[in-house]
């Protein structure tokens, strides 16, 4: 047995995170949070394609997050394997993102104000309406590919 197996649980949970604070520090996590971008883009640009879809892309900006999401997507992966395109493709691509996310936070926002009762039927029309916090997970896979780019890289 080795001495780390014989000390108690707790101190082996209290040095977990610890070894985590010092890859993010070493560059390991920029890599694996770039790779999070880009499975994060492809994932909520085919499930906003099916909701788009369902309502018949009834208006033209219901587009721009199926265009941007395959972009952020390309510019992640190019950010997994190239240090300079994590420093440049990546940081614009997701400035980009995090620009529609809020722009369909706000679209959405006035799509609810628009049904019948408006935001005196929250409720119903949160439910019935556009999800209003959907536009904010594309919003938060922006930010995922901004924080990358911050991060150091493993050399």
């Amino acid at each position: 047995m080795t001495r780390r197996s014989r000390q108690p649980f707790l101190i082996r949970t209290v040095r977990h995170p610890l070894r985590e604070v010092r890859n993010v520090r070493r560059g390991r996590f920029e890599r694996l949070l770039a790779g999070l971008t880009a499975v994060g883009a492809v994932v909520t640009t085919a499930e906003i394609f099916f909701e788009h879809d369902k309502a018949s892309f009834g208006n033209r900006w219901m587009w721009a997050p199926i265009v941007v999401g395959p972009v952020g997507a390309v510019a992640a992966v190019a950010g997994y394997r190239s240090r300079s395109a994590a420093k440049t493709v990546l940081p614009a691509a997701s400035a980009v993102i995090v620009a529609n996310g809020l722009q369909g936070t706000v679209l959405h926002a006035r799509g609810i104000g628009q049904k019948p009762g408006g935001w005196k039927n929250f409720r119903y029309n949160m439910e019935m309406g556009p999800p209003l916090m959907a536009p904010l997970l594309v919003t938060l896979v922006g930010g995922m590919g901004l924080l990358a780019a911050v991060l150091r890289r493993e050399r």
